[in-house]
């Protein structure tokens, strides 16, 4: 592991232990599942993806990725986690999916090699995951073009945010396994709106994501209490 590398290798083991379960609809990365096409819907309300050049930073096993994939977009998901890219890969081959490709770079390392290489970014659950969010922000607003959108998702840092998403979901309901989240990686979205505007991007939205577990259905609110979507552009270029 390059120890300039902006991630945990903690982390990284967590989610390549798991990451035979990514296409388990009914294990660990349920929620995931559960969530995408909502937020794939949010997305498409803000820039459709069809016949557009997407990367899916922090893919996993490719839950968005291949979901962009499906709805025309040409997609290259990014993780660390070999294991789960593996998964990724295998099952773009057993679903036939089209237009997807995964490697195994960071983001950082993507945006030197392709800068403004991209129409749109997406980096969903993944900042609350690394030491450094702020330079995935910045990489992330490097990689897409001038006039193109990020999009953002993580969970808020505060009492509410710790009571529902991690001894909720994690020790209480077991939506997800024990240890996902440490509360003191969660980022407010004062945080993130700061982060996206040092690197050069101008806010756009901000949606909350709200969760009734009696009847396991998720909508979109105002409420960013817990767990949001960001969505920020970068600037075009003055003619």
């Amino acid at each position: 592991m390059n120890l300039n590398v902006n991630a945990d290798p903690a982390e990284l083991a967590k989610f390549s232990e798991l990451a035979h379960r990514w296409w388990d609809l009914d294990g660990e990365f349920r929620p995931l599942h559960e969530i995408n096409p909502l937020r794939l819907e949010w997305i498409e309300s803000i820039t459709p993806v069809s016949g557009r050049r997407v990367v899916d930073v922090g893919c996993g096993g490719g839950i968005l990725a291949d979901a962009m994939a499906r709805r025309g977009a040409n997609v290259l998901g990014v993780d660390l986690a070999g294991k789960a890219l593996k998964v990724a890969q295998l099952h773009a081959l057993e679903a036939g999916t089209q237009g997807v490709k995964y490697q195994e770079i960071s983001a950082e390392a993507l945006a030197a090699a392709q800068p403004a290489g991209f129409d749109a970014v997406t980096c969903m659950e993944m900042l609350e995951h690394v030491p450094e969010p702020a330079s995935v922000v910045r990489a992330c607003a490097e990689l897409v073009k001038p006039g193109g959108w990020v999009f953002f998702s993580t969970i808020n840092r505060n009492a509410k945010a710790f009571l529902a998403a991690i001894v909720g979901a994690e020790y209480v309901l077991g939506m997800l396994p024990k240890g996902t989240h440490e509360y003191r990686k969660l980022i407010r979205p004062s945080e993130l709106a700061a982060y996206a505007r040092a690197a050069g991007l101008e806010v756009g939205h901000l949606r909350g994501m709200q969760y009734n577990p009696l009847t396991r259905r998720y909508w979109l609110s105002a409420d960013t209490g817990i767990n949001y979507l960001m969505a920020a552009r970068r600037p075009a270029e003055a003619a």
